[in-house]
């Protein structure tokens, strides 16, 4: 139980660092737009980590950055062994969260049920 903990601990600690990263050190040009780091998954033998990134833009943009990011990998993971004081640093692999877009896309769609069914009602009202 106490490896779960120092992965969650570790998986904390690679989040804020990748993070600070791309808010400060990354100049790469393909990662466009805002991004931000939503979650970091690492194994249970730390050798691993998903960091999972949030890019507002379309789909184009979200490739451009996912390109950037797999190829500054290797110096985050550098520094993260560095900061963390790490014999061996997790390999790093990037996934796109899409739950804010999902969201977004619920919200319209309820919006836009609510707006047709405000129509219906002031119909049956009128008739």
């Amino acid at each position: 139980m106490q490896t779960h903990g120092r992965s969650d601990r570790m998986a904390e600690a690679i989040r804020r660092l990748v993070a600070e990263m791309l808010q400060f050190r990354i100049k790469d040009q393909r990662i466009v737009g805002m991004v931000s780091v939503t979650d970091v998954e690492v194994s249970g033998d730390l050798r691993h980590a998903k960091v999972f990134v949030s890019v507002f833009g379309d789909e184009e943009q979200e490739s451009l950055t996912l390109e950037g990011l797999r190829s500054a990998s290797g110096m985050m993971r550098g520094e993260i062994g560095r900061e963390l004081q790490l014999r061996h640093a997790p390999d790093l692999s990037f996934r796109i969260d899409r739950t804010a877009r999902h969201a977004a896309q619920l919200n319209d769609l309820f919006a836009r049920i609510r707006h047709h069914e405000a129509g219906d009602a002031a119909d049956e009202r009128g008739a």
